[in-house]
């Protein structure tokens, strides 16, 4: 039995701008390349032949990207951030002390947050795992990938207004 993939909040811009994205990449993206391969192999030796090599790893850089996207968008909820009931769930703003310090970030997706100021952190990450679920005023702590115990105590839960 396979694990489901997990839904991934994202705004209507997010949405339309990773379809783009997307389109571009599984289209024109691909014909660059593939010209560029063809441009190389025409250079004659394909050991010593450096552009070949960097276009090759391009390529399989790019295909990985598009495998990303289209599971991603698959995966996606498109619509407007969920309303912070002071829950942290994807897609909301945290405002928490960890560590002792304080920090604010979004939980949920890197692609919803793209030219926002803010961190992210996803729900499969330790912290967001640890927080998920939580109130304002609620405390845990999670285990770091240095296998420290760091301590989050929840301030703030607001809805992501896409800044």
């Amino acid at each position: 039995m396979s694990a489901q993939a997990p839904v991934t909040f994202l705004t209507q811009d997010a949405y339309d701008r990773l379809v783009a994205e997307l389109e571009y990449l599984t289209t024109t993206g691909r014909e660059e390349i593939a010209k560029r391969i063809e441009a190389a192999r025409e250079e004659g030796d394909l050991k010593e032949n450096g552009g070949y090599h960097a276009a090759k790893d391009e390529q399989g850089k790019q295909e990985a990207r598009i495998r990303t996207l289209q599971q991603l968008l698959k995966n996606a909820k498109v619509g407007e951030a969920p309303e912070s009931n002071g829950v942290v769930e994807s897609g909301t703003v945290i405002t928490a002390i960890i560590a002792g310090g304080e920090e604010v970030f979004l939980l949920g997706s890197r692609e919803i947050a793209a030219g926002s100021e803010l961190d992210v952190y996803s729900e499969q990450s330790p912290l967001g795992a640890a927080i998920l679920g939580l109130k304002e005023g609620d405390k845990t702590s999670y285990t770091a990938p240095n296998g420290k115990e760091i301590p989050v105590e929840i301030v703030k839960v607001e809805t992501y207004n896409g800044q």
